[in-house]
């Protein structure tokens, strides 16, 4: 496939354009800084740009199969990336008629499973959403903008994420988090999305992951 990787310095975006590389696919990797991305490879286009302006990313995605996103506030100071960054990137996408994208989200946006218990449910959930509020509520901004796009668009929610090699072990729940889901490695939330974006049942949908 021909895919677009927005955020591709970041954690989870390296390891998308990474793996995408190691199973054959043509990837383009949009960053603002170059030097920060330590992937290479002979199928990789790497593509520097910024997020202010829908035009300007067309040709990154022109003929694409499929879009992915790891763009995320990297603390409460840079809230407004998510959504914002987001919106450029859907109306680009419009422009150029391509479908699918995927992108990263955050497990307290969805509901606390049954499963969990009482101290989760009740303390350390409730705790999280309070001391990142902004942060969570950059991303339901930007799930808002995907909602209302024209585009097959996937939100992918991981709790605590770690730099655990991969496994390709783990679980998924659609429009709800697995039980019991503390932590999951990028590296995997990567190989997951990549997983997602061949899979039509998670179109249009929350998808929560975790171990």
């Amino acid at each position: 496939m021909d895919l677009t990787v927005f955020g591709a310095t970041g954690g989870i975006g390296q390891e998308i354009v990474r793996q995408a590389l190691d199973a054959g696919h043509r990837v383009t990797a949009v960053v603002r800084d170059p030097a920060r991305l330590t992937v290479t490879g002979a199928e990789l286009q790497v593509v520097t740009a910024g997020l202010g302006d829908a035009e300007a990313l067309r040709p990154a995605l022109a003929g694409r199969d499929a879009v992915f996103s790891g763009l995320g506030p990297r603390s409460p100071r840079k809230v407004g990336i998510a959504e914002s960054g987001t919106r450029s990137i859907l109306r680009a996408m419009e422009a150029e008629g391509v479908r699918r994208f995927l992108a990263v989200s955050a497990a307290p946006l969805g509901p606390v499973p049954d499963g969990d218990s009482f101290l989760q449910r009740r303390v350390l959930f409730p705790l999280i959403s309070r001391l990142l509020r902004s942060v969570y509520d950059d991303l339901r901004a930007m799930e808002d903008e995907m909602r209302r796009s024209a585009t097959d668009w996937t939100s992918v929610r991981p709790p605590k994420l770690t730099n655990r090699a991969l496994t390709g072990a783990y679980r998924t729940a659609l429009n709800a988090n697995p039980p019991r889901g503390g932590s999951i490695g990028r590296a995997d939330v990567a190989h997951a999305m990549l997983a997602m974006a061949e899979d039509p049942a998670t179109v249009k949908q929350a998808v929560g992951v975790a171990y």
